[in-house]
């Protein structure tokens, strides 16, 4: 028996919903903490959903499409790979007819040196809005169909017991949000050791290539693959003086300079992120 089975059965946190529910969904942002909960599903120690979504924003590393195929092949209950289409392309579009980014990215005045972050949302509009769209769609209905009267929705959330401050109750009256890690008393390092106690592989953390929270470390890792580094340098330089704010200039990067000219040896920054883009924040 592994050393994990046997400390799950110890703590016995985590029991099987009995309650009827029409539809289970995992909301799957292919990072670890979702994926660590997709595979234990199909070992039995959680509940089987009916099926996974994926909300693909086209801009994810490489790494993360190819892990994404790899639990396809490990998962007897269906993934979903949905899009609302370009996120990059968007907001480039976004800012160049509204000066308005759909990402956050940090601001900073070139004049007086005030920082600022502009407002997240990405996160919303093609992480969440994407499964919501697709969760109706299994549970049969049309755009604009109100649901059958009773129904009832769980959508499961990879969300650990490190970031339990982004657990929150769902906005559809008829959808419960489910956190199995939480019930389980497991963080995100508690998930890797799992993983590798199963000898599954170390799963890539899931984010968009330029999204503005990666951590210096996440930085380098995206620096190894030159078309994506590429990608994210252009990127950057593209938003610089797309502010309404003609004195802001805009940065993918928390130390608000340059892509190109980022430190990548600065363990100081902070990591804003701190956590995979699973698609779960706000649903």
């Amino acid at each position: 028996m592994g050393v994990w089975l046997v400390k799950w059965k110890q703590l016995n946190l985590y029991e099987i919903n009995k309650c009827m529910v029409d539809l289970r969904v995992l909301s799957l942002g292919a990072g670890v903490q979702s994926s660590t909960v997709a595979l234990m599903m199909e070992k039995g120690l959680i509940e089987k959903a009916d099926a996974a979504v994926f909300a693909d924003t086209q801009n994810e590393p490489k790494a993360v499409m190819e892990w994404l195929d790899w639990l396809k092949s490990q998962l007897s209950f269906p993934i979903y790979v949905e899009s609302k289409g370009d996120l990059k392309q968007a907001t480039m579009s976004r800012l160049i007819s509204h000066k308005f980014s759909i990402i956050p990215v940090f601001t900073k005045d070139k004049v007086t040196g005030k920082k600022g972050l502009s407002q997240r949302q990405c996160t919303r509009h093609y992480k969440v809005d994407v499964v919501i769209k697709k969760m109706r769609q299994l549970l049969g209905l049309k755009p604009g169909e109100r649901r059958k009267k009773g129904t009832e929705v769980e959508m499961i959330m990879g969300i650990s017991k490190d970031e339990s401050m982004r657990m929150k109750i769902n906005k559809l009256s008829y959808v419960t949000n489910v956190y199995p890690l939480i019930d389980l008393n497991m963080t995100r390092q508690d998930c890797l050791d799992w993983m590798k106690e199963q000898g599954y592989p170390k799963p890539p953390r899931s984010a968009c290539t330029y999204c503005p929270f990666h951590s210096i470390a996440e930085w380098r890792e995206i620096k190894t693959n030159k078309i994506e580094w590429d990608e994210v340098i252009a990127l950057d330089e593209f938003i610089r003086n797309k502010s309404r704010n003609k004195n802001d200039q805009l940065f993918l990067n928390a130390a608000r300079v340059p892509m190109k000219e980022l430190d990548l040896g600065d363990e100081t920054q902070m990591d804003f992120f701190n956590n995979e883009c699973e698609g779960a924040c706000g649903v």
